[in-house]
């Protein structure tokens, strides 16, 4: 091999190792992060939240998602039967039952099953507020997760919102439950934003 030739793929191993190793390290940190967040939320109790200062529809939320919580049914209650991820089926259900349904857009049912549409029908409806727009989200607001959160690609509701801290209950989590977590969301990766009630102003 000739030096110049031999310099070359001596370069291009010098890349490929950085490379990995960042990616190694990317792979690292997120594993990590996830587990922590499993680790502080595993056994989290639903909250007990002062509800007086609520609007009806708030209140319905906090009604529906305790029952739902204790209750802990399968995913298909909420999927109609369907054997699917059913994060965005719970969120539908939940909005329904509570007076707020969706409109599919593509067959004007209450269920939208995808996170992707379910953040379209928001953005339809003048409803969505970006993560990085500032906005401060109240109980009854869907937060919007894509593929780079620890949930992957998913939906939940919040509960809660102070100190930084956001507090959510959601279906298909942890092992296929309902669950309520609790993390801090400044700079959270992977929050693509919020989807708002339709009578909260979205302020």
């Amino acid at each position: 091999m000739s030096p110049r030739r031999r310099g070359l793929a001596i370069s291009l191993a010098v890349v490929v190792v950085l490379l990995g190793g960042a990616t190694a390290v990317a792979v690292h940190e997120g594993a990590v992060g996830f587990v922590r967040t499993w680790w502080n939320n595993r056994d989290r109790a639903y909250p007990d939240l002062d509800t007086t200062a609520l609007g009806p529809t708030q209140q319905r939320i906090v009604t529906v998602t305790r029952a739902e919580f204790d209750a802990q049914p399968p995913g298909t209650k909420y999927s109609e039967g369907v054997d699917e991820e059913w994060c965005a089926d719970f969120v539908s259900w939940v909005m329904r039952e509570s007076g707020v349904p969706f409109e599919n857009p593509f067959s004007g049912h209450w269920r939208i099953p995808g996170v992707y549409t379910l953040t379209e029908y928001f953005q339809s409806q003048g409803r969505f507020r970006a993560a990085d727009s500032g906005y401060r989200p109240v109980l009854g607001d869907v937060m919007l997760y894509s593929t780079k959160s620890f949930f992957r690609q998913h939906t939940n509701i919040v509960l809660d919102y102070s100190d930084g801290e956001v507090t959510t209950v959601g279906g298909n989590e942890w092992g296929g439950h309902v669950k309520v977590n609790r993390f801090r969301i400044g700079g959270y990766v992977g929050l693509v934003g919020y989807g708002v009630l339709p009578d909260s102003g979205g302020g």
